[in-house]
């Protein structure tokens, strides 16, 4: 047999033991799922921010001093005489206090539970990586600052520091603080007992490392939710201080006081002096607790997989 034979041959072989080639299908589309939206989330985020932006740029855009009182335009109804939202016993504009009130009425809660947030964080961390009775005690003594009435401390508050603003940041503090260990110390020891704890504590990280370097920042997800959360809460609690007379005292404008020094007349024909300031303490909570909620769903690792 000569050599183009076996050529040949080999080729002939080749070609039966060859596998062939599918011919080409369809293309498949490959469906990327949608992260799910939150309505909620996107609108409490409209509410916060549209709040926030006014309050700052109120020395521009308040069409009178919120604290001069103008006794011949007493009890004005909204939308008449150039006064949106009608005017107050005093004759005072109530829009411009509505744009002042607002930041007599976030920035103290925002910042006292800002506080108390870093505070019971790093309480309930440094408590739940140990099981000893020092850890026990202490977590003892965080629940008997829950049986405290938080409005009785505002009142001895004030009687040691005074009226003022001062009493609603402290206040704060000491109520929301014990909530915030409580809820990150349970997290903590969740997390103090998962394999990657376990792991970095075998390779030798000291506990201060683990806390700071492996449970933080797994446990911070929830301190976000739980503290923005608790923003809007604090600022119903802030408002009602407000409107005992123990909070900010006038004639600086806050919501509180104007719930309060409208329900006055709620009754006898000046209901917009409470309605209004009332409407804006109910949606600024709302639009926090809704943040909350979607920024629950949106860092659960749970709901990540899913979508």
């Amino acid at each position: 047999m000569s050599t183009t034979d076996l050529r040949d041959v080999a080729t002939a072989q080749a070609a039966a033991t060859a596998t062939p080639t599918p011919a080409p299908g369809p293309t498949r589309r490959i469906r990327i799922p949608r992260r799910p939206r939150h309505p909620q989330f996107v609108l409490g985020l409209v509410i916060i921010g549209a709040v926030v932006v006014v309050s700052i740029a109120a020395p521009w855009i308040s069409p009178y001093d919120p604290t001069a009182p103008d006794a011949a335009n007493r009890y004005l109804e909204p939308l008449s005489s150039g006064h949106f939202f009608g005017t107050d016993e005093q004759g005072r504009d109530i829009l411009s206090r509505m744009l002042w009130g607002g930041r007599a009425t976030l920035l103290p809660t925002f910042l006292a539970t800002t506080a108390a947030a870093l505070l019971g964080s790093i309480a309930g961390l440094l408590a739940g990586l140990s099981d000893a009775w020092p850890s026990a005690f202490f977590m003892r003594v965080v629940d008997v600052l829950f049986a405290f009435p938080v409005v009785i401390i505002a009142l001895a508050l004030a009687e040691i520091l005074g009226m003022g603003v001062w009493v609603i940041v402290f206040s704060i503090v000491f109520a929301a603080t014990p909530y915030v260990t409580r809820v990150v110390y349970a997290e903590t020891k969740r997390q103090r007992h998962q394999d990657y704890v376990v792991a970095a504590r075998s390779l030798g990280s000291t506990w201060s490392s683990v806390a700071f370097r492996e449970i933080l920042p797994n446990v911070l997800p929830t301190i976000i939710v739980y503290w923005t959360s608790l923003i809007g809460v604090l600022i119903v609690f802030a408002s009602s201080l407000s409107a005992l007379g123990i909070g900010v005292q006038p004639p600086t404008p806050d919501w509180g006081r104007m719930v309060a020094e409208g329900s006055k007349v709620l009754i006898s024909g000046s209901p917009a002096v409470a309605i209004i300031p009332g409407i804006a303490i109910l949606l600024i909570g709302l639009a926090f607790n809704w943040v909350g909620d979607g920024l629950r769903d949106i860092l659960d690792p749970h709901t990540v997989a899913k979508s």
